[in-house]
């Protein structure tokens, strides 16, 4: 008997999987169709049975990314939730592209599938048509872990919006390639992407670099500059390393947020402004708010959907496949058929990843250059982590822990002395930070010999914010090479 819950038809090649869904389902109080192939499913969908379709992708007569379209033209307002155990980014992303309601990587909760069986019955059917599919690639977001497969449907989620989105995640674990990735498979994607690293613009000239500037504004504007927000007109506006704009750029970058529209320095007109804004950083942004280094408003205008990135070490899970993509590559550079043995991907599994994808990159480059063995061995992973495992637990100098302890014990006393038992007010954290920066800076570069890409991946942090570091706190590079 159907239930004034809705009836939903459910399409999956694999019986037993059918027969765990049609459990949950009816219990949760739904009537259920069960087939498995697509021609059935297209038979009930045309004659236009069922409230919800609940589908595989791979079926035995028809992919059913090939049905989709039929479906959605037939029956615009029926709703589709997509399960595959392909479980890549592209399949994340053809599921949105053909007018999937949701996606669902197998093996799922059944307890999520049915909430959202309950929001797509819910709410209203007027969905507008997809963009015309991109053509299928590769892509370089590599992973089956969980926590790839929800930034997937994440991302599959906002393809078609122009919301702001702030990406968060430590050096290397591709905030930039998700970025491209919302601009190339998104609405705008006949617009330009525009990148700006805010960490390698010298301060001064940060607000030139995104508004233009005109003829004889500064010393040495000689010609009129149009500047990245003039750039990406009608595109992607990319602002790499968000933590490291200064305070005054901040406050004309939230006016430009706020009223879309900004004027060139030395410019008068205001010049409306069309992009959408990602912005990423590896910093703790609101920690920056409550020590008033980054603007609060402008925190919370950029962060409007956040993303974060994992690092590497927390999907170790993905490396294998993350390897074979970079060994793919190297097909038709003389390197093509090199592989890792079972015990050295294992062993890479093991290893903390300090420099996350980008440093597993950098690895199968390296063997790939340097090893002619068709197999790599464990021995050779081995010997190459353990250069790597050197620099990762530096030791500190003669006299640099008692530095640190006692500038902890220091402020901890300055800090609250005389304020009678009273909440101080905040940035301990700051101040003694400021104190044991310089010594944790100098063991870094102590461990690796001076090697600043070393050293900044050692402590987390990106490369032009070290050296921006090792300027401020006027280290001296000959007299202390490391």
């Amino acid at each position: 008997m159907t239930t004034a819950r809705g009836t939903i038809l459910i399409a999956d090649d694999d019986a037993a999987i059918r027969t765990v869904l049609n459990q949950a389902l009816s219990r949760a109080g739904y009537e259920v169709r069960l087939t498995g192939n697509a021609t059935t499913l297209w038979r009930w969908v045309s004659q236009g049975d069922g409230d919800l379709v609940v589908t595989d992708v791979v079926m035995p007569d028809e992919n059913i990314f090939d049905l989709l379209p039929h479906i959605r033209k037939a029956r615009p307002e029926l709703p589709i939730i997509v399960m595959s155990a392909q479980n890549t980014f592209m399949t994340a992303i053809q599921a949105s592209e053909k007018g999937a309601y949701d996606y669902l990587p197998k093996p799922f909760d059944l307890n999520e599938l049915i909430a959202i069986a309950g929001r797509a019955l819910s709410e209203p059917r007027a969905r507008a048509d997809r963009l015309p599919e991109k053509p299928a690639e590769t892509m370089p977001l590599i992973g089956r872990s969980p926590a790839m497969q929800d930034i997937y449907r994440m991302l599959a989620r906002l393809m078609q919006t122009d919301l702001t989105v702030m990406i968060s995640g430590e050096s290397g674990t591709g905030k930039e390639l998700v970025a491209r990735a919302l601009h190339d498979y998104g609405k705008r994607r006949s617009g330009p992407f525009v990148a700006i690293n805010m960490a390698a613009i010298p301060r001064d000239l940060i607000e030139s670099e995104l508004f233009g500037h005109e003829k004889g504004a500064f010393t040495g504007a000689q010609t009129r500059y149009s500047g990245r927000f003039e750039q990406a007109d009608s595109g992607t506006l990319f602002l790499d390393e968000i933590g490291d704009m200064p305070m005054d750029a901040q406050t004309r970058l939230l006016r430009v947020l706020q009223e879309g529209e900004y004027t060139t320095v030395g410019g008068r007109t205001p010049i409306k402004t069309d992009v959408r804004i990602i912005a990423a950083t590896n910093r703790e942004l609101r920690q920056m708010v409550n020590q008033g280094l980054f603007r609060e408003d402008l925190f919370y205008r950029l962060n409007v959907v956040p993303i974060r990135l994992p690092p590497l070490r927390e999907r170790s899970e993905d490396i294998p496949d993350l390897v074979r993509h970079f060994l793919t590559e190297a097909d038709g550079r003389d390197q093509a058929g090199k592989q890792i043995e079972a015990a050295a991907l294992e062993r890479m599994r093991r290893y903390r990843w300090p420099g996350n994808v980008r440093e597993l990159e950098n690895l199968v480059r390296r063997l790939l250059a340097l090893y002619p063995q068709d197999m790599i061995s464990v021995d050779i992973i081995d010997a190459e982590l353990g250069q790597s495992t050197a620099a990762r637990a530096p030791e500190l100098a003669p006299g640099d822990e008692e530095t640190m302890s006692g500038s902890v014990e220091r402020h901890l006393n300055d800090y609250f002395a005389g304020f009678g038992g009273n909440l101080p007010p905040p940035g301990l954290y700051y101040r003694v930070l400021r104190d044991i920066e310089r010594p944790l800076i100098l063991a870094a570069l102590g461990a690796t010999r001076g090697n600043q890409i070393r050293a900044a991946e050692l402590l987390g942090l990106n490369r032009n914010t070290l050296r921006k570091k090792i300027r401020e706190l006027d280290i001296d590079l000959i007299r202390h090479p490391g």
